[in-house]
């Protein structure tokens, strides 16, 4: 079972690695706005554990959203499922300026933008994987 931390591009960098092909139900997807924080639980393929072939339920918290930008078709259902493809950070310049916007870019052209006074992001799986007979595939 993962437990990561994020506190800088890099080590968000592994847990977008750890992230990706995540299927994700819009029902899922919290913004907490007096609590600044962007949470979501997901089905993760556990990646770290191949070669078996397993997914996990993982809880995902991001700490310090300042804003949330949505772009992508509307109308999305409380059941409508999501594949999380990537995760980005772009800094918002200067030295002294730990914010930016983490970026997060789903399948069917959604995209999810958050403004974060700093990165503070943790991954927690909650429970036992279960197999899965396929491993995502990602096209050339």
């Amino acid at each position: 079972m993962l437990h990561l931390t994020a506190f800088d591009a890099e080590d968000l960098g592994v847990i977008s690695a750890q992230m990706q092909d995540a299927v994700i139900r819009f029902a899922d997807v919290s913004y907490l706005k007096r609590q600044r924080r962007f949470a979501f639980v997901a089905n993760r393929f556990a990646w770290d554990a191949l070669p078996e072939r397993q997914r996990r339920r993982t809880g995902v918290s991001i700490n310090d959203v300042t804003r949330v930008q949505r772009q992508g078709p509307q109308g999305l259902g409380d059941l409508t499922v999501l594949s999380l493809l990537a995760r980005s950070f772009a800094p918002a310049g200067g030295e002294d300026n730990p914010g930016g916007t983490i970026t997060m870019t789903f399948s069917g052209g959604h995209v999810i933008a958050l403004e974060v006074a700093c990165i503070d992001v943790s991954l927690d799986d909650l429970g036992p994987a279960w197999s899965t007979g396929t491993t995502p595939e990602h096209g050339a």
